[in-house]
C-alpha cells in the first residue's frame, strides 16, 4: 500500500487570508438623525448643544460609521463637527455603513502589505471567513498581489477559482 501524499502542503502555493489582516475593536454606527430637528432640519444651535451632552467617552478605542438615516440633507461641517468630538476617542472615523468603514479599514492594511514573498509564486486568496471582510478587501488584494505572482487563485487549496496566471 502506497503512503498518501499531501501534494498541498508540499507545493508551494502560499494562502493569503484577509481574516488575517483584521483590525480588532469595536465597530459602531454612529446616526446623527436624533439629533436633528424632527429628524430632517439641522438647527446649527441646537445640534451643537446635542453634541456638548454626548459622553464621546463611551466611543473609545471604537471604529465609528457615521451616517444619517433619515433623507436630511447634512452639511458636510455637520460631519466634520462630530468627527472633531471623536478623535479624542475613537480609533476611526468615517462617513458611511459599517462596509464603507470595513473597506477603510482594509485599505489602510493592504497599501502596507509587503507582498515580495508572493513573487513569481502561486497564491490562493482564501474566501471564506468569520469576520466580515468586505468584497472591496478581495479586490484591493488581488490588484496588489497579482502585481508580483505567479499566478493567483480564490477559495481553497482543495476547490479553488483561478483568477490570473502571468504570462511568460
Amino acid at each position: 500500500m502506497s503512503e498518501i501524499v499531501n501534494r498541498v502542503a508540499q507545493s508551494k502555493l502560499i494562502t493569503f487570508d484577509l481574516e488575517e489582516l483584521y483590525p480588532e475593536g469595536k465597530r459602531t454606527v454612529l446616526d446623527i438623525k436624533d439629533w436633528l430637528y424632527e429628524g430632517f432640519i439641522l438647527r446649527e444651535k441646537e445640534f451643537r448643544s446635542y453634541l456638548e451632552a454626548v459622553d464621546w467617552a463611551v466611543y473609545q478605542d471604537n471604529y465609528v460609521a457615521l451616517t444619517c438615516s433619515s433623507d436630511a440633507i447634512v452639511p458636510g461641517w455637520a460631519f466634520m463637527l462630530v468627527t472633531a468630538k471623536l478623535n479624542p476617542f475613537a480609533k476611526k472615523v468615517m462617513v458611511g455603513d459599517l462596509e464603507t468603514l470595513e473597506t477603510s479599514l482594509y485599505q489602510e492594511k493592504l497599501e502596507k502589505l509587503d507582498v515580495s514573498s508572493f513573487a513569481d509564486k502561486p497564491v490562493i486568496i482564501k474566501g471564506c471567513s468569520n469576520k466580515p471582510v468586505p468584497q472591496n478587501a478581495y479586490l484591493m488584494a488581488i490588484t496588489k498581489i497579482q502585481q508580483v505572482a505567479k499566478s493567483v487563485m480564490y477559495g481553497e487549496a482543495c476547490s479553488s477559482v483561478p483568477l490570473y496566471k502571468k504570462k511568460k
